[in-house]
């Protein structure tokens, strides 16, 4: 009897403290512009601190771009249909934002003048994890959203218009 108790009291304590049964999860994004050409994919890794995101795109415009984890898994009919960016704690936008940041704020994206992007992101903001409040795959999913200039990383993100999109999909 006391055993069962101790297992339990070990197992109540894991859980509370953020262990997860799978030792890992995994999803991706297989991002589109405007006219439906793939442009990469965008991974993610859920370890035991948070998730790591890494980006490999090719055909986006030179330059920096926003980069964000919006709120709902869908890219049709056209880029609006990914919602806002992912905000399930009601932060405000911006990652040097006192009341923020979202969820789904990450650092912008470098793309080369070969239309090129490889960036990887660590965030202990969101999660793959199903039932916890911030599951970037919760049931209406989640998707990633490339736009067209900078972030901020104030209030008001200023990144204009979307370039690409993907839905967010467990993998395996």
């Amino acid at each position: 009897m006391q055993r069962n108790l101790l297992i339990s009291a070990l197992l109540a304590g894991a859980i509370a403290h953020g262990a997860q049964a799978v030792e890992h999860m995994d999803a991706t994004a297989i991002m589109f512009d405007a006219e439906g050409n793939s442009l990469g994919m965008v991974s993610f890794r859920e370890g035991e601190n948070g998730v790591l995101i890494t980006a490999e795109l090719e055909g986006l415009p030179p330059g920096w771009h926003s980069f964000h984890l919006h709120e709902t898994g869908s890219c049709l009919p056209d880029f609006s249909a990914a919602g806002g960016h992912f905000a399930p704690l009601g932060n405000e936008h911006g990652l040097l934002n006192a009341a923020g940041p979202h969820a789904g704020d990450m650092p912008n994206l470098h793309v080369a003048e070969d239309g090129r992007g490889m960036a990887e992101y660590f965030t202990d903001r969101v999660t793959l994890v199903p039932g916890a409040q911030t599951n970037l795959v919760d049931a209406d999913g989640g998707a990633v959203v490339i736009h067209a200039n900078p972030d901020s990383y104030g209030a008001e993100a200023g990144s204009g218009g979307r370039l690409a999109c993907g839905v967010i999909e467990l993998s395996g």
